[in-house]
């Protein structure tokens, strides 16, 4: 049974890193809304302001693929109830189980660090800076769901968790049938 990951967290907390040697390690595919934002921007299709697009070309693209019986990792922000939501019900409809997890670095200075010192992956993407990232509209999570503290874990020690964690919820959690 196809398995959705869906990492969110602020900026600069390791959701792309994680995402990016969970799926080499274990073949899943990985939907990165900043590439996908940044791909509708580039196509001058889509306006500056995003609004849901990239969200729901990343969850059209999930359920295709965990049809396929492909596990998908969904990396974005993820800010609120209805985005969460959105992951959830794209996961459930395509018979899939779903693993919803968040990532935070509880070192605010490690954190910072982070924003301040990174460099962009992605062509032409203009990263939030220090200020941006913690005035973001990112609103609590109302359920249950796996938390993972990148403060001074190396991305090789958040993927070992994350993949115990698939392992257990392949073991556990029935999904809802698909189509």
């Amino acid at each position: 049974m196809a398995t959705l990951i869906v990492l969110s967290g602020l900026p600069g907390t390791g959701k792309s890193s994680i995402a990016r040697e969970l799926a080499r390690a274990s073949g899943a595919v990985w939907l990165r809304i900043d590439s996908i934002e940044q791909a509708l921007r580039d196509s001058g299709v889509v306006p500056g302001n995003m609004n849901d697009a990239g969200y729901r070309a990343a969850y059209a693209v999930a359920q295709d693929n965990l049809h396929l019986g492909r596990d998908v990792i969904g990396d974005s922000v993820n800010p609120w109830l209805l985005t969460r939501n959105a992951w959830r019900e794209t996961g459930l409809r395509a018979g899939a189980q779903v693993l919803e997890v968040e990532t935070l670095c509880s070192d605010i200075e490690e954190h910072r660090r982070r924003i301040e010192t990174r460099t962009g992956e992605v062509p032409g993407l203009v990263l939030p800076d220090w200020q941006a990232v913690i005035g973001r509209d990112y609103h609590p999570w109302d359920r249950r769901h796996l938390t993972i503290d990148t403060a001074g874990r190396s991305v090789a020690a958040c993927v070992a968790l994350l993949l115990g964690a698939v392992r257990e919820t392949a073991a556990s959690e029935p999904a809802l049938p698909g189509p």
